[in-house]
């Protein structure tokens, strides 16, 4: 089965080729997977604008699922399959990635699925590790932070959110306190490498609390403050404040994690596997001392490739592929701006920014 994927949820065009057999569980193969970034484009404005994202997806998607195809010196009447992701995001990408999988399903007759851009996410350690179900996932991205077990293609069930910033908007937000260059949570990543975490004390939200949820604006508010009432701001200062904020969030994230694993036994009576995807999921020092914590709980540790962490089409051809081989219908209802991957979860203050119910 060889299945093409588009994603222009927000500001990456991307289109991919995945390769693998019709049973379940069989190894897939990345034919092509094809990222243009539009990083360049928004840099000016220190974030994403959506009539330019939306007008860069428009000039480049064609060019960019051509390219998928020459690289995987496959064609579109090789294919069994389109998947396009409908949501979340910014609805102007959206509509352009999925009028141009529409077009495409329909003058070559080939089945398409409408993809969750989180479920893409969700998915990808069977992509990339053959990842057995049940499974718990940490989704950090821009957007969201959600834990949530995966049950099976289409079977998740969110245990926690954050109940005001998501992880990556506090570190693109703490990057531009600090006067650093958008986009932001690489740019606090590299900073702390040369920064003393033990410099500031900032809160650790929630940790310790009876509870799976996170909170951030707390933490981003101490950044806030560290940053004013330095006498120096200079590079070894701001080091110093994104070490120690790198810190504080990989302690949350420890704490909140530990308590999942725990929930997780107590359901299941044994042990399983920590998946880690989204654009945050990319920090190292958070897969370090995520990794370390399934070690000493004895559990599964899967991490994908950075480029499998951050928003490409590999994952939403991934994700069609797997519905389409279990013969789960499609329903096209159009874009959703707003798509909670739990349909049934409680929404919660400050949810996500790119779905509902976050």
């Amino acid at each position: 089965m060889i299945f093409l994927g588009i994603e222009t949820s927000c500001d990456e065009t991307a289109a991919a080729i995945v390769r693998a057999d019709d049973q379940d569980n069989a190894p897939a193969e990345i034919l092509s997977n094809i990222i243009l970034s539009q990083t360049e484009d928004h840099a000016p404005f220190g974030g994403v604008v959506p009539e330019i994202a939306a007008r860069a997806h428009l000039n480049s998607i064609e060019g960019i699922v051509k390219k998928a195809l020459i690289i995987a010196k496959t064609s579109l009447k090789d294919i069994d399959g389109i998947a396009v992701t409908s949501g979340p995001g910014l609805a102007g990408g959206l509509i352009v990635g999925t009028m141009m999988a529409r077009g495409i399903a329909a003058v070559h007759n080939k089945p398409l699925y409408t993809i969750n851009h989180l479920e893409g996410h969700a998915l990808t350690a069977r992509l990339t590790n053959n990842a057995s179900f049940p499974y718990l996932l940490l989704l950090v991205s821009g957007g969201h932070t959600q834990i949530l077990l995966v049950r099976g293609v289409g079977e998740y069930e969110r245990w926690a959110t954050t109940i005001d910033d998501a992880l990556g908007e506090a570190f693109d937000k703490t990057a531009k306190l600090l006067g650093l260059p958008y986009p932001g949570g690489p740019q606090v990543e590299t900073a702390a490498l040369n920064g003393n975490p033990k410099v500031h004390q900032f809160p650790r939200p929630l940790k310790g609390r009876d509870t799976l949820d996170m909170s951030f604006s707390g933490l981003k508010t101490a950044v806030r403050k560290a940053a004013q009432e330095s006498d120096n701001l200079n590079n070894s200062a701001i080091s110093d404040i994104c070490a120690s904020f790198q810190t504080a969030v990989s302690d949350v994230l420890e704490d909140r994690l530990a308590r999942a694993i725990e929930k997780f036994t107590t359901l299941y009576d044994r042990p399983s596997a920590l998946v880690v995807a989204g654009g945050v999921a990319a920090n190292s020092e958070i897969r370090s001392r995520l990794q370390s914590l399934c070690e000493k709980s004895g559990w599964g540790w899967v991490a994908p490739p950075h480029i499998l962490c951050t928003d490409n089409a590999a994952m939403i051809a991934w994700a069609g592929l797997e519905r389409h081989r279990l013969q789960i219908p499609n329903i096209d209802e159009g874009i959703k701006p707003r798509w909670p991957l739990d349909q049934n979860a409680t929404s919660k203050i400050g949810s996500g920014r790119k779905g509902a119910k976050a």
